[in-house]
């Protein structure tokens, strides 16, 4: 299937910052000369003539690679080994720092970006420096390894996802006092099982992982769990102003398909346009002269205009340094007056980092957007809502398996359902890729060859998975009907968690009834009141769920913590995030709120029973 997957925003990323490295002329192209040194510098296991050859085919049209020319040959090369070689080449050039040892699986050398650890660790330290349960391990000095012991015991990585997305999990839940092995265990699952459920892809990371500090996967998710935290607020229905972005000719409806990456570029352009400056069209190459950025922070420091903001004068003079670094550095000099020095040094601007300019620039927005919202445009507010729970609880559930490309709003970003396929891949429905359309599609047509996609899964759906899919057709999906794609969505995600708990049973069936029996057993087993079914009445107080996972674990359930009888709506929720966040931290992956107990969602709530059981089973 990789042959067949478009390129993800992470590869992508990851290619822009090893062209960068390669360029070493910096003109934007990669040479003939650049390319050889590149072979050379990788120790290739391929005679002379071979990599000549290679060479030749690459250049063929020209003595210059363009990006997109690079990106095509690094993609179309993945699996053999002159990727690997690219990859070692790459790895060579100053920044990223080589660790000991190769994995097992595959014999691959693995790396990390020194320049992103500084980045994280600085971050880190800020956001959690007045946190008491952190104290043992922060601050982190950025120019060692500490960052890597510090996620170690598991507090520190907890705090984080609870700042990127608030209330996901429960303090009471995180160990925090004299750390022992199991209890550090406990909190790894709780932290891995949370940044699941907020849709971070954590499927290649595992507990031992972050205890060894295994330094590319620790990065790894710290940048996913950072990137939705600096996302969140970059997102039509949170922040109404966002709405000034609009062009014209354009509806809301193409400014609400806008990835938060899309967003961010269009806001700086708002803003470089109002300062009469050149646009730009990436966070890398295109701000590597620090211009854009010097225009940015004068466009959104506060003026004065608005009651109790004083307003910060920017210092312009710095624009006309010759060198880019002394450049770079008086720009960030101007940034730090804003509190805004975050993520980026000198050397991150002029080598056009990627990732880390496209955290500084969405750290500015959070502070200082500076947009208002227009008042005499004719907009129908109320076509703007913020996603439902449900919604957001698939969305989450598809992103924490990893598909590509990521899905930012739920109906536009599966309307040619490629992500759709790669679920049924993932419960088991063989795809026939060679009848998948794929991207880009063509200007004229393209929402044709998506209808076609759409009506291949449908297909596929009723035809091999065996779905109850009545009066869905593929119009519906590509149109985004949101009742009928919730029901297909809904039932991927059911055989999803059903075919986990047939594995874990030697392939036997499980439908509603065997979790029923399964938890009912299980809790009378252990002298506690049983359920009817997932509907019950008594699952909105969550005891139900507490008396199974403490049944599960004896003794993990800290009932003096809880109010068990006559329970007000707000008891009921707090029992809730307590009983999630615990079913996290015994070890089960679950995706539903606390609110889909409380107000007994039977969906949701079968998928958190069903989760348990799996985690019950592997007890035996």
């Amino acid at each position: 299937m990789d042959a067949t997957t478009p390129i993800s925003a992470d590869d992508l990323d990851e290619l822009r910052e090893a062209f960068a490295k390669i360029d070493i002329d910096n003109n934007g192209y990669i040479s003939k000369d650049e390319l050889t040194e590149l072979f050379r510098a990788a120790n290739l296991a391929l005679p002379g003539y071979k990599v000549r050859e290679i060479i030749q085919e690459l250049t063929k049209t020209s003595n210059q690679l363009t990006f997109e020319e690079f990106t095509q040959i690094v993609h179309g090369l993945k699996s053999t080994e002159v990727a690997k070689t690219f990859r070692r080449a790459i790895n060579k050039k100053e920044g990223l720092c080589s660790i000991a040892g190769t994995s097992e699986q595959s014999g691959t050398q693995h790396s990390y970006s020194e320049e992103e650890k500084v980045a994280f660790v600085n971050w880190i330290n800020k956001a959690l420096e007045k946190d008491a349960d952190c104290k043992h391990v922060l601050p982190a000095d950025p120019d060692t390894n500490d960052l890597f012991s510090a996620v170690g015991d598991g507090i520190v990585l907890c705090k984080m996802i609870n700042l990127s997305v608030p209330d996901t999990i429960d303090e009471r839940t995180i160990n925090n006092k004299k750390l022992t092995p199991f209890t550090i265990q406990e909190n790894l699952n709780l932290a891995l099982n949370s940044a699941s459920a907020i849709g971070c892809h954590v499927v290649n990371i595992g507990a031992e992982d972050l205890k060894e500090g295994r330094q590319h996967l620790v990065l790894g998710l710290l940048w996913q769990v950072i990137k939705i935290g600096l996302f969140a607020d970059i997102e039509l229905s949170r922040n109404e102003a966002l709405i000034a972005l609009l062009c014209d000719g354009e509806s809301l409806e193409d400014l609400m398909k806008l990835s938060p990456e899309e967003l961010l570029l269009r806001w700086a352009n708002h803003h470089l346009r109002a300062a009469g400056a050149p646009k730009i069209s990436n966070f890398s190459s295109d701000i590597k002269d620090s211009k854009a950025y010097y225009n940015l922070l004068n466009q959104v420091a506060p003026k004065g205009d608005e009651e109790g903001i004083p307003s910060i004068a920017i210092e312009m003079s710095g624009i006309r340094e010759i060198e880019d670094l002394k450049r770079a550095e008086c720009m960030l000099e101007q940034a730090d007056k804003l509190g805004c020095r975050q993520f980026v040094t000198a050397t991150d601007v002029v080598r056009g980092n990627p990732k880390l300019n496209l955290a500084f620039v969405a750290n500015l927005f959070n502070k200082y957007p500076a947009l208002k919202k227009p008042e005499n445009q004719e907009i129908d507010w109320s076509s703007i809502e913020g996603e439902t729970r449900e919604e957001r609880t698939f969305r989450n559930w598809m992103n924490s398996l990893g598909v590509n490309p990521r899905v930012n709003h739920l109906y536009t970003d599966i309307d040619d359902a490629l992500v759709i396929f790669q679920l049924y891949e993932k419960i088991k429905v063989p795809v026939d890729w060679e009848r998948v359309n794929k991207p880009p599609y063509p200007k004229l047509g393209s929402n044709m060859k998506k209808l076609e996609n759409c009506n291949y899964a449908v297909e596929l759906g009723k035809k091999e998975a065996k779905f109850s899919l009545v009066g869905i057709a593929g119009q519906d999906l590509n149109a985004g009907n949101r009742t009928l794609t919730l029901a297909l969505l809904w039932q991927l995600m059911r055989r999803y968690t059903l075919n986990i708990l047939e594995e874990l049973g030697n392939g036997q069936k499980v439908t509603d009834d065997t979790i029923v029996a399964w938890v009912n057993t299980t809790l009378t087993q252990a002298g506690k009141a049983t359920i009817s079914s997932f509907k019950d009445g008594s699952i909105s107080s969550s005891m139900p769920v507490l008396d199974l996972i403490d049944a599960i674990q004896p003794g993990s359930i800290r009932y003096d913590l809880l109010k068990i009888e006559e329970l007000t709506e707000d008891e009921k929720l707090n029992n809730a995030k307590y009983a999630i966040s615990m079913a996290r931290k015994i070890g089960a992956r679950v995706y539903a709120l606390p609110e889909d107990l409380v107000e007994v969602k039977p969906k949701m709530v079968m998928t958190v029973f069903a989760c348990l059981m799996a985690r019950g089973m592997k007890r035996v």
